[in-house]
């Protein structure tokens, strides 16, 4: 069973590297986010308490290789995976 309630987690996690929201260590551990009561497996950063993540828009990306992504506002639920 997953762990909603787990401290290590941060209000807020980017999986780019260029942020200052990136944490490598614990992206290897593995995080799932859990938006609206639906699980998200293409979240590229989010924040609780603000209540919003962004998420990849398909394959598209800009003129730099970053992925285009949307903001999606609701409950966020980060969890350790493993």
């Amino acid at each position: 069973m997953t762990d909603t309630s787990s401290p290590q987690l941060p209000d807020r996690l980017s999986t780019n590297p260029k942020s200052p929201y990136y944490d490598e260590a614990l992206l290897t551990r593995g995080v799932g986010i859990r938006f609206d009561g639906q699980e998200k497996t293409n979240v590229e950063e989010y924040c609780v308490s603000e209540g919003w993540i962004r998420v990849a828009v398909g394959k598209t990306v800009d003129r730099k290789g970053n992925p285009l992504t949307i903001k999606l506002t609701g409950k966020v639920e980060p969890y350790l995976e493993k």
